[in-house]
C-alpha cells in the first residue's frame, strides 16, 4: 500500500507520528515500538535552558481523557541535542522537535542550534505563556502568532510547522495568520484547558489549578477545527487530538490532515503508533484505495 505523504518537501513513509510530549524522544518507547516504523518522531518539547515544569500533582484523569499540568519540563536543548538527537541518529525515520519557550528570543535561541543538526522539521508550540504578553499565549492573538512566526522563519533552517492552540474564538483566523507569516504546516489541535476539583477535599485537583485536557474526549473538536483549517489555508496540516485507533487517524485525514500525531492514548497502550499504521494500510487494502493521499480533505470530494 502506498502511505506515503509529503510535508513541507519532507516525504514521510507514513502519515503516523507521536504527538509531542506523549512519547519522550523515542528512547522511552523502544521497548514496545520499531520506531522505524513511524511516519515521523515529534520530541517533547525543548527549551533554550532546563525547564522544572510546575509543582505536583500535575496529571490527573477525567472521563475519556486526561488532564495535565506539567509545565513542559525539559533538560534543555543542548541536552536534547547531546543526549536524545544522537540517540535518534540509529533510525532511519524524519525527527521533528517541538521548540517551547517564554519569549521570542527563547524560540530563537533553541532554533539557532538545532539549524546545523540532522532534525527534519520544527514544531512550534505556541500554547506557552508570553511573558510579554502579560501571561497571554502566543497562539491566542493572531498579531503574536504572526509576529513570532515571522521572526522563527528568518532563523530557521528546517521547514516550521506552527502547532495551533484551540483555546481561541476563530481558529481559522490563527491559521491564516500562520500561513500568512510564512510557516511551512500547521499543526492542531493542542490541548484545551481544563479543571478538577476534589469535592472531598474542596481543591483544585491539579496544582496549577488548570490543564491541558487531551484524549478522545476532545476528538470531536480536534476534527472539526481542522476541517475548518483545511478549508482556510493551503499549507498541509498535521491533525491530533484523541486518536487512538485507526479509525479515528482516518477520520483526521478526511477532514484534510496530510498526517497525524497520536497522543494520549500512549500512555495506555505503548504500541498504539504502530497499531494505528497497519490499521491505515489494511483500510487501503480493504476499500482498494491506491493511496493515502487520496483521502486527504476526500469528504468534500
Amino acid at each position: 500500500m502506498d502511505t506515503k505523504v509529503t510535508i513541507a518537501g519532507v516525504e514521510l513513509k507514513n502519515p503516523v507520528m507521536t504527538a509531542s510530549g506523549t512519547f519522550g524522544s523515542g528512547m522511552e518507547y523502544t521497548e514496545f515500538v520499531d520506531l522505524n516504523r513511524l511516519g515521523a518522531i515529534v520530541t517533547k518539547g525543548v527549551a533554550s535552558v532546563p525547564w522544572e515544569g510546575n509543582p505536583t500533582p500535575r496529571v490527573t484523569e477525567t472521563p475519556s481523557g486526561m488532564l495535565n499540568a506539567i509545565g513542559l519540563q525539559n533538560p534543555g536543548v543542548d541536552v536534547f541535542i547531546k543526549r536524545d538527537l544522537e540517540f535518534l541518529k540509529n533510525f532511519e525515520v524524519p525527527v521533528i522537535v517541538n521548540v517551547c519557550g517564554k519569549t521570542v528570543e527563547d524560540y530563537l535561541t533553541v532554533v539557532e542550534k538545532l539549524g546545523d543538526t540532522s532534525v527534519s522539521m520544527l514544531e512550534i508550540n505556541v500554547s506557552c505563556p508570553n511573558v510579554k504578553e502579560g501571561a497571554i499565549a502566543f497562539g491566542q492573538k493572531a498579531d503574536a502568532l504572526s509576529n513570532i512566526t515571522k521572526e522563527i522563519k528568518k532563523k530557521a533552517r528546517q521547514p516550521v510547522i506552527m502547532k495551533l492552540s484551540p483555546n481561541v474564538t476563530d481558529i481559522t483566523e490563527m491559521a491564516k495568520a500562520a500561513e500568512e507569516a510564512g510557516a511551512d504546516a500547521i499543526s492542531l489541535i493542542n490541548t484545551i484547558t481544563g479543571m478538577k476539583i476534589d469535592i472531598n477535599r474542596r481543591k483544585f485537583v491539579l496544582a496549577n489549578k488548570t490543564g491541558g485536557l487531551s484524549g478522545p474526549a476532545i476528538r470531536p473538536v480536534a476534527v472539526r477545527m481542522v476541517y475548518q483549517c483545511a478549508k482556510a489555508v493551503k499549507i498541509p496540516i498535521i491533525g491530533m487530538g484523541g486518536i487512538a485507533t485507526a479509525e479515528d487517524a482516518l477520520e483526521f485525514i478526511m477532514a484534510g490532515a496530510t498526517a497525524v500525531s497520536v497522543g494520549a492514548v500512549n500512555f495506555v497502550n505503548p504500541y498504539a503508533t504502530v497499531e494505528v499504521v497497519d490499521g491505515i494500510e489494511q483500510y487501503l487494502e480493504r476499500t482498494g484505495t491506491e493511496t493515502v493521499r487520496e483521502l486527504i480533505g476526500c469528504v468534500d470530494g
